[in-house]
């Protein structure tokens, strides 16, 4: 169960319970990172921390992790699922309200919204029961914030009651469940294409495109979280591979469209891949040198194969869902719903490209899926985001 859990322990002496918890994250093979607060560092060390957690523990809201990424940002995105344990009176209020005065609390504000957040609150049984608290609780269960405890006992300061931090191994039990529960698209299996295609010129040079492979491997994950089987075709790219996701690294179109027809049938197609739509005919197997004159080379080029329409128009093996992607810098409706229907897919995926949009290549993305009786738009957002919202519209296709 190899998730990205990012972990924050927050004030009161039930902090040290955190490392416990720690430890049992690990043995499910997870990766830990950790926030620990100011008002946790007066009851555990960051060095205990580290130690268990075998990561950085992150405590400062304005330190950066690397020069051009913001912590707090950078920590929310990375991660499966976020945990308060245990969960401050005071941190549980600046949820409620917003305040963003700490790195905990910034962080939790920048969270995406379909990222889980975990609380186990642990405090005094007058602070739990008082209603300002409660108040604050219900707001963040309106968010879907998931509670788990508190638990009734003897407290720290003599007395008794509700607010008592719950087990370790009652929390790693509810962080297990949620990562192994039914996954709506369990059984279904996936084909996903993504990043740019090169194609050769020479043996060094080559025909490309700016696809960081970003928004075709956020896609992929999110698949493969919902349940489903994923194989991840991909161009060139500088991503790590995907964990539990079966990856094909491939080159050209036509190693591409190879690579998928190995590959089907499938239930699901996402062609995310930017591929080029042409190829030189004839590759030198030499460097073509640049002459004493100057002279520019020609280059005949030829069509490659169009893999999504190929796909899309089988009339064996078809995908139950075909879903294309269209990047366009001008009459971006008008031009994806033209492709749809040529290339006969479900769905078309559009984005403007346009340079001063900085889509292609970046970490970002704003689309609108078109088929043959709707339109929706996802506002821009991550790409992780998009991803995880356009997982959602496949999982209704497959519930209707």
């Amino acid at each position: 169960m190899k998730k990205n859990i990012l972990l924050i322990i927050s004030g009161g002496i039930a902090a040290f319970k955190a490392l416990e918890f720690i430890r049992l994250l690990r043995t499910q093979g997870m990766n830990v990172k950790c926030i620990l607060t100011k008002g946790g560092e007066q009851f555990i060390t960051p060095l205990s921390v580290q130690t268990l957690s075998g990561q950085e523990v992150y405590q400062d809201l304005f330190a950066l992790t690397q020069i051009s990424e913001i912590e707090h940002i950078t920590l929310s995105r990375q991660a499966d699922m976020v945990i308060i344990y245990p969960a401050s009176a005071d941190l549980i209020a600046k949820m409620a309200t917003g305040l963003a005065d700490d790195l905990a609390s910034a962080l939790l504000l920048a969270t995406l919204p379909t990222t889980p957040v975990f609380v186990a609150p642990a405090m005094n049984v007058q602070m739990w029961e008082n209603a300002v608290t409660q108040e604050n609780i219900q707001k963040l269960k309106q968010r879907d914030i998931v509670f788990v405890g508190p638990d009734q006992g003897d407290m720290a300061c003599g007395e008794y009651g509700f607010g008592r931090l719950v087990a370790p191994e009652t929390m790693i039990n509810q962080v297990k469940h949620y990562f192994t529960a039914t996954k709506p698209l369990s059984g279904k299996t996936a084909l996903v294409t993504a990043g740019p295609t090169y194609e050769p010129i020479d043996p060094v040079r080559f025909l490309g495109n700016y696809s960081s492979g970003r928004q075709g491997y956020a896609i992929a994950e999110e698949l493969h979280d919902a349940g489903a089987q994923v194989t991840l075709i991909s161009g060139p790219v500088s991503l790590l591979p995907p964990q539990n996701i079966r990856l094909i690294s491939v080159q050209t179109a036509q190693e591409m469209l190879d690579a998928c027809l190995s590959n089907i049938p499938v239930d699901i197609a996402v062609m995310t891949a930017a591929v080029a739509d042409w190829r030189v005919k004839n590759i030198s197997n030499k460097k073509i040198k640049k002459t004493g004159d100057a002279q520019t080379p020609t280059f005949d080029l030829i069509t490659n194969p169009d893999i999504l329409a190929t796909i899309a128009q089988k009339n064996i093996n078809r995908p139950k869902l075909v879903i294309g992607f269209a990047a366009e810098t001008n009459d971006l409706l008008d031009n994806a719903d033209a492709k749809r229907k040529r290339k006969n897919c479900d769905w078309i995926v559009v984005n403007d490209v346009s340079p001063d949009t900085k889509i292609m290549g970046g970490v970002e993305n704003e689309v609108t899926i078109l088929s043959s009786s709707d339109k929706q738009h996802f506002k821009r957002a991550d790409k992780r985001e998009i991803g995880r919202l356009l997982t959602k519209e496949i999982i209704k296709f497959f519930n209707h």
